[in-house]
């Protein structure tokens, strides 16, 4: 006989999921997915962001060696102050954030809003 690899007893119960209705499934879907909404190519984003990323940590890295270069312009106390603080204050420039897409029903809402304008004057 085959041994199972854990007890049986320290199986946790299988719960079944309530089935949910296509109009439920609908409702769902429209509040948790998500549409790019930047005007960028969708799979642009999978490059755009960790550049912008990497630009961001670049200028941090940048200022921090502007800093550090300075040293040997200043007295003894002031050229610590500022080597602790580059060394332990890990300050972010700022500029870029990422944002989150919109939601599908938001998307949607825009969608035929456009639609509804581009009929009635012709123009997009």
């Amino acid at each position: 006989m085959i041994e199972p690899i854990a007890p049986l007893w320290n199986l946790a119960p299988m719960t079944t999921k309530k089935p949910r209705t296509p109009q439920e499934k609908k409702a769902l879907s429209y509040a948790n997915d998500r549409r790019s909404d930047f005007g960028e190519s969708p799979h642009a984003a999978r490059k755009s962001i960790p550049l912008r990323k990497a630009k961001e940590n670049r200028k941090a890295r940048h200022e921090a060696d502007q800093a550090l270069r300075g040293l040997d312009r200043l007295d003894e106390a002031a050229a610590d102050l500022v080597e602790s603080s580059v060394r332990q204050d890990v300050a972010r420039v700022g500029g870029w954030t990422k944002s989150p897409d919109a939601t599908l029903s938001e998307h949607l809402d825009r969608q035929l809003k456009r639609r509804v304008k581009f009929d009635r004057d012709g123009v997009d």
